[in-house]
């Protein structure tokens, strides 16, 4: 059985690396920083913003795969301190955008309030991408998409219930026949 970190480690191979700390995932997240402390409120906050990204339908959505505590450890345990202080600092930095944007906090905010939140926040991030150098920091939104992302579908909810998962693979049949509006394969 693979655990969270080997699926990690596929997801940024995938990526091609690049999902932030990459060459940290690839190497089993043995990272010299401090470590910082996720409370149950920042976990149950990260939830709804993963949720906001990722929302339930017809399938699961972010908070049903617990991607709040996903992106707590991946955090703790992967990201450098420099990163780390990136994200703490970016969830306050999300918290105060909701209250001038909305009147009110991210969690006392509707769905309609935390999507259009999060879609200028996302506009802001690609733009930041865009007039980034080398040597500056990664966006704090870019970080939490992307641990929203990698840990929905590397969660067992992601990769059964969203994707197509086959437990044991087979040959691999590079032209395998895809039938437009299919779910992606989790496996390969």
């Amino acid at each position: 059985m693979m655990n969270r970190r080997e699926a990690l480690s596929r997801v940024a191979i995938i990526m091609g690396g690049t999902v932030l700390g990459a060459e940290v995932f690839l190497a089993g997240c043995k990272t010299n920083s401090k470590g910082v402390t996720f409370s149950k409120e920042d976990i149950a906050f990260l939830n709804e913003v993963a949720e906001t990204i990722l929302p339930a339908t017809n399938t699961p959505g972010a908070k049903e795969a617990k991607v709040g505590e996903f992106m707590s450890v991946m955090v703790n345990d992967c990201y450098e301190t420099k990163d780390q202080t990136i994200f703490m600092e970016g969830m306050k930095k999300l918290e105060a955008a909701s209250k001038k944007l909305n009147s009110k906090s991210f969690m006392e905010s509707t769905p309609a309030q935390r999507t259009t939140l999060l879609e200028v926040l996302d506009k802001e991030a690609k733009e930041y991408q865009k007039t980034k150098k080398e040597r500056d920091p990664t966006h704090y939104f870019r970080m939490i998409k992307e641990l929203t992302l990698s840990g929905f579908f590397s969660s067992e909810v992601g990769a059964t219930k969203v994707l197509r998962y086959v437990a044991v693979p087979g040959k691999f049949i590079g032209s395998y026949p895809y039938k437009k509006g299919e779910k992606a394969w989790a496996t390969s």
